[in-house]
């Protein structure tokens, strides 16, 4: 009787049970439960990156890109623009003047010595205006070229002109002083006098033209 009391005083005088259970929660607030229970300091180290990281855009990056030249500033003389526009103005004249050459150059070329008086007289003084300009124009295109030697800018397009405008210097000249001459008697030379000098309107118009389509 009295072993039976011995062991429930025994039993209720033990230390109690310390494992709680806890209810059942929903995932959500269980992970909450989770954070909340670790210490604060564990969080903040856990944000703070292992590295510097530097933003993209404050990298200091090769600067790769060619620096843009600028251009050089050359002076030209005074008279340059003048001799220029007096230049191209001449230039605008020739173009009437090949036209009354071939129709009056035809004439000759057909009947020679029985060519109207229009035709062999204003010949010979659109010949003779010709020569002028080219004269005056050979001159003042030489002279620019000379001044404008140390500009960069237009210098191919400048020469080619050049080139082009002897060109049909030299062989207006051979027509006007060799040919005109021998295309009153032979009617080969007369060939050769037109031929020519077409040719050689043909290379000015192309020399000039250039001009007013080539810009730089």
């Amino acid at each position: 009787m009295i072993a039976p009391v011995v062991a429930l005083l025994t039993t209720l005088a033990g230390p109690a049970d310390t494992t709680r259970i806890l209810p059942d929660i929903p995932p959500v607030q269980e992970a909450l439960a989770v954070q909340l229970t670790q210490p604060a300091e564990d969080s903040l180290w856990a944000r703070i990156p292992s590295s510097l990281v530097i933003p993209t855009s404050l990298q200091f990056q090769a600067d790769t890109t060619t620096p843009r030249r600028r251009r050089k500033s050359v002076q030209v003389s005074d008279w340059y623009e003048r001799r220029l526009r007096i230049h191209r103005y001449l230039a605008y004249t020739t173009i009437p003047l090949y036209a009354f050459q071939a129709i009056a150059g035809n004439q000759l070329f057909q009947e020679s010595s029985g060519a109207p008086e229009w035709a062999k007289t204003g010949h010979r003084v659109g010949a003779t205006a010709l020569a002028g300009v080219f004269t005056v124009n050979t001159v003042t295109g030489l002279w620019n070229l000379w001044d404008s030697r140390s500009v960069p800018q237009g210098r191919t397009r400048r020469t080619i002109h050049t080139i082009l405008m002897l060109a049909s210097d030299a062989g207006f000249t051979y027509t006007g002083i060799k040919l005109s001459n021998e295309a009153e008697n032979s009617l080969e030379k007369r060939r050769q006098h037109r031929n020519l000098a077409y040719a050689s309107m043909g290379v000015a118009i192309a020399g000039s033209g250039m001009m007013l389509i080539w810009r730089d």
